[in-house]
């Protein structure tokens, strides 16, 4: 079992009072010296298995976002962000996240 820095879930059945039941709708990690390995490859591919739809990995050292789709059940790169760009969220129609608020803190 993995813990992932921040996760959605889009269908409340799957949450208990201890986790989720069954793969998150999207799952974002941010890599830290410690973790980046890990998040990078092992994580990356318990969350394909599992089929989790949307998957960000952030880099905030460098300020760089890659966002990962699954399709046909394997992930897809769909663009790597850089700090000046807004991403779509895919699972949460209509969410679009600015990283200049992410990043410039």
């Amino acid at each position: 079992m993995v813990q992932p820095d921040i996760c959605i879930i889009c269908d409340l059945e799957k949450i208990d009072d201890r986790c989720s039941n069954g793969a998150p709708d999207m799952i974002v990690e941010i890599l830290s010296p410690s973790s980046s390995k890990h998040d990078v490859k092992t994580k990356f591919e318990l969350y394909q298995e599992a089929g989790v739809q949307e998957y960000w990995i952030v880099d905030p050292t460098d300020k760089i976002v890659d966002v990962f789709l699954l399709n046909n059940g394997s992930y897809q790169l769909v663009k790597k962000f850089v700090s000046d760009d807004k991403v779509l969220v895919h699972v949460l129609e209509d969410l679009e996240i600015d990283l200049t608020e992410i990043f410039d803190f």
